[in-house]
């Protein structure tokens, strides 16, 4: 039985759709952050050295890491659901896709969300004004452009095919994270008609709505 080790408000929440899209049964366990700190809580290093999420056991075998899983996932049991053929352009830009999201999009994203709790975070009153003006000057100088700069190259991307990797869903997925991240705190607004509309168009499939139902509150949609 896969057992999906699921934090509230992560990348966690695109593996349950995953397997919601491929209909395979899944254990869910639930794992809650700290409030104040916002961090997993310590029994998830019971499952992963690391003690984060999104991470999975099927049987004895331990998988971490979004894109890890993803591929682990389609290559036992998706059947040649949810990946281009083999050797295609599609197939190389779902490989590419799978990589981009973490390893290029989130960086700015996440960097954002740093400096932004910098800004709000207490601290004493002489340090409050130049913390709060490092974090503005590095958010409007660096932060911001990247992600403009991001969001930017996804819509001219989506613009050119129905979804990323071609005309089938199939590495959306992995994607839906970071734009969503990006509508919730990073600007994407209607000046991205086609990820407006794609985000749209994940949120209402069916696998897509089980997800949410089976995994809870998912505040990066508010």
């Amino acid at each position: 039985m896969i057992v999906v080790h699921h934090l509230n408000n992560s990348r966690s929440q695109r593996i349950l759709w995953l397997l919601e899209e491929l209909g395979l049964a899944y254990e869910l366990r639930k794992y809650e952050r700290d409030p104040k700190t916002m961090l997993a809580p310590p029994e998830l290093r019971a499952v992963h050295p690391l003690g984060k999420s999104p991470v999975i056991t099927d049987g004895d075998i331990t998988v971490a890491e979004s894109g890890a899983i993803i591929e682990y996932l389609i290559e036992r049991y998706g059947a040649g659901r949810l990946v281009p053929p083999p050797g295609t352009p599609e197939k190389r830009r779902w490989t590419y896709w799978l990589h981009y999201a973490e390893g290029s999009a989130m960086t700015p994203l996440l960097m954002k969300l740093v400096f932004d709790r910098i800004e709000h975070a207490p601290m004493p009153f002489l340090a409050k004004p130049v913390a709060r003006a490092i974090a503005h000057k590095a958010k409007a100088s660096y932060v911001m452009p990247q992600i403009e700069s991001h969001l930017a190259y996804l819509e001219g991307e989506l613009a050119k095919s129905t979804w990323f990797a071609g005309p089938e869903f199939t590495a959306d997925i992995q994607l839906s994270f970071v734009l969503e991240a990006a509508a919730a705190r990073g600007g994407l607004d209607a000046r991205y008609p086609h990820l407006v509309s794609f985000l749209k168009e994940i949120h209402a499939r069916p696998a897509y709505q089980r997800a949410l139902e089976r995994g809870g509150e998912y505040a990066l949609l508010g």
